[in-house]
């Protein structure tokens, strides 16, 4: 039987980093994963340059039944601690938006570097892995793998959630954590894209690729200052994936889709100046004419002259254009989010640690536990702090 101080299920952002980072400890470690090659949803990340992490990385950008459980993960591993560690690797990077960290390059240096971590690490790493029992023993736990049995003091699942299937996930670590008397919160798709009911969608089809700034509104309150992108099957961009997570089945949402700009005043301005100027040719020099045209075939605005468009007429008109309702129909669920929001209930674990509190060497690190970031790096960062603080734990029992 091989033996191992600590097994990680999961060669993903998380596994890989605290396999990294216990096996620099001290720790005997064997990575495991079900797939070909490492750090694949890594390398599908951020139009495939990873956005690796974000700037303002606080408890707040945290979805949660316990938001103060990522605290202390996030507190002793920091976005400013993985910076350091990119920058040693000479990977070059860049801010977009919103302090949204990506590498100039690709993704794939990401995973290079976490490869090279492992390495130092003497970490074994077992691709295409197929485990069947787990049990725990007095001494930790044994697996089998692959038909042959694996032993090890302390066993971590960083297996993630069950958003994007085609890459191989599962919800394996929910099971696991269930049959070891853990919780399990229900899960459902987070930064998603919206779907729409049909009569809407058909008529918001034709501006598929058509992307605006907007001011996005939950019914919880919950607001997002992103774009909005109109796509085939419904609604888009960062602003949408972002108010998913806080949208619920049946809830409107309210878009703002002038930003910014005070529309009575705009109007009443160009009436003066442009009297007969069309109200479709007025709203087109602040939104894509093609959104103006398929809101005027809903009813939504009026085919008139500025000089012909009435008082309550402008006040309808500002209401639908800076606070639309929209009742999404759904969302296009795992096959497209980016995260799995719910998970192994944070009750169950120690901040501190990642460790079960009921199950001595048991831990759950990453997208596998109920901690959501935003769009943005958030995400990433809580895989990397949640899997420093596991390691931690780990050496500290060497």
């Amino acid at each position: 039987m091989d033996q191992f101080d600590v097994v990680v299920i999961g060669a993903g952002a998380a596994g890989m980093f605290c396999a990294a980072q216990a096996g620099q400890g001290g720790c005997k470690v064997l990575l495991l994963d079900n797939g070909k090659k490492l750090g694949r949803k890594i390398l599908m990340s951020g139009g495939g340059r990873c956005n690796f992490t974000n700037l303002y990385t606080e408890p707040a950008a945290y979805l949660s039944e316990n938001p103060h459980f990522c605290k202390s993960a996030l507190a002793r591993y920091t976005q400013w601690d993985f910076i350091d560690l990119v920058s040693r690797y000479n990977i070059a990077w860049h801010e977009k938006t919103l302090g949204q960290l990506f590498c100039d390059d690709s993704a794939q240096q990401i995973v290079a570097m976490l490869e090279q971590e492992c390495e130092k690490g003497h970490v074994v790493t077992r691709l295409r892995s197929d485990i069947g029992a787990v049990e725990k023993t007095d001494d930790g736990f044994t697996l089998q793998v692959n038909g042959q049995q694996v032993s090890a003091r302390s066993l971590v699942v960083a297996s993630g959630g069950l958003s994007m299937p085609g890459l191989g996930a599962s919800p394996f670590g929910y099971r696991l954590a269930e049959q070891f008397g853990l919780k399990v919160l229900p899960t459902r798709a987070g930064l998603v894209p919206f779907t729409l009911h049909k009569p809407l969608l058909e008529h918001l089809q034709t501006l598929s690729g058509v992307s605006v700034p907007s001011v996005m509104t939950a019914q919880d309150g919950t607001v997002f200052r992103e774009s909005l992108l109109f796509t085939h099957r419904g609604l888009s961009g960062p602003a949408v994936l972002q108010l998913s997570s806080y949208w619920q089945p049946g809830e409107f949402v309210s878009v703002d889709l002038l930003p910014g700009v005070d529309l009575a005043a705009f109007l009443n301005q160009q009436r003066q100046e442009h009297p007969n100027q069309s109200l479709k040719n007025t709203l087109s020099i602040h939104l894509p004419k093609r959104l103006v045209e398929c809101l005027q075939t809903l009813g939504q605005i009026p085919d008139v002259t500025l000089k012909q468009l009435n008082p309550p007429q402008q006040a309808a008109l500002v209401e639908q254009l800076q606070n639309w309702q929209v009742q999404p129909n759904g969302t296009e669920g795992y096959r497209t989010a980016e995260v799995t929001l719910g998970g192994v209930d944070t009750r169950a674990l120690s901040s501190k640690t990642m460790a079960a509190n009921s199950v001595t060497g048991l831990y759950f690190i990453g997208e596998v536990v109920d901690v959501t970031g935003w769009l943005g790096g958030y995400n990433f960062q809580w895989a990397w702090s949640s899997a420093w603080a596991c390691a931690q734990d780990l050496i500290s029992k060497q």
